[in-house]
């Protein structure tokens, strides 16, 4: 028995291919290890937390799990989303003792590397509340693993930014050199795609009133003082959602909300991945 998400996973082709490459890396031509236990043997086994943390990453723990033993039996005490305290027993699992030894790593992966996105990820959603902000991901990403991190913000309290570069358009620095202007790059935009949200990056109050003028659907301010962030919102007096990106951590996050931007995106929820302390004891027979 799998336990259900409520924050919409990557399909399973996508959490499969996941899968595939982990084991493909960690399996190579077999768990020449595992091999030592009789074919037959059934295992038990206890996942439990060993820190507070916000678990993210039950589909990929399961999918590797079913990979080498679709009969496994895994019985979730959480969802992902749910903050689990040291001690606790997450998931009790049944299966055939090979299969279990042999994906147990490539599952804890996932689940504690996810699980650390998702706890870090309701830091910063704390360090917000009381304002109306929304915390942000970006695109530094684990490569490959992009919808399942991106997911785990989700399961932290977190919002997406764009998936990659083909949802949506974020005009920087250099687009604008190579444009010739805020105006010329926001048009050539409009042209192209005109379905797609359309944010500007700027790093002053100049270039902050090029893009109001432009009509874009969001602007970016980078690297703002709060002095500056605060005169912005003011300025823009809420006509377009404004964003802020960069020097933003946990001590600065608070600061930032505070000035009334509508969004904060941060890094180093995707980045800066420290996992979660997770163990699973097997027991044989």
């Amino acid at each position: 028995m799998t336990s259900a998400s409520r924050f919409s996973p990557p399909d399973s082709a996508s959490i499969a291919s996941d899968v595939d490459r982990a084991f493909a890396e960690d399996l190579g031509r077999g768990d020449a290890t595992a091999s030592l236990l009789p074919a037959a043997a059934q295992a038990t086994a206890k996942l439990t937390c060993r820190e507070d943390a916000v678990i993210a990453g039950i589909p990929w723990f399961d999918a590797c799990m079913h990979k080498l033993d679709p009969d496994a039996r895994i019985d979730w005490h959480v969802s992902d989303g749910d903050r689990i305290a040291p001690g606790m027993v997450v998931c009790d699992v049944r299966g055939n003792a090979r299969a279990l030894v042999s994906a147990e790593r490539s599952a804890l992966n996932f689940l504690q590397m996810l699980s650390g996105t998702a706890t870090i990820t309701a830091a910063y959603v704390a360090a917000v509340a009381g304002t109306n902000v929304r915390v942000l991901d970006t695109r530094k990403t684990v490569p490959g693993l992009r919808l399942a991190q991106k997911y785990a913000v989700r399961c932290g309290g977190g919002h997406n930014h764009r998936i990659g570069l083909y949802d949506a358009i974020l005009v920087k620095e250099n687009h604008i050199i190579a444009a010739g202007s805020i105006a010329a790059a926001v048009l050539a935009a409009r042209q192209l795609h005109p379905t797609l949200l359309l944010e500007v990056e700027v790093e002053n109050l100049d270039e902050l009133q090029q893009a109001l003028d432009a009509g874009v659907d969001r602007i970016m301010l980078d690297n703002f003082t709060l002095p500056l962030m605060r005169e912005a919102v003011a300025y823009t007096a809420g006509r377009i959602p404004l964003e802020i990106s960069g020097n933003v951590d946990l001590q600065t996050i608070g600061d930032y909300a505070h000035t009334g931007v509508d969004y904060i995106s941060v890094g180093s929820l995707t980045k800066n991945v420290r996992a979660i302390d997770l163990s699973l004891r097997l027991k044989v027979g």
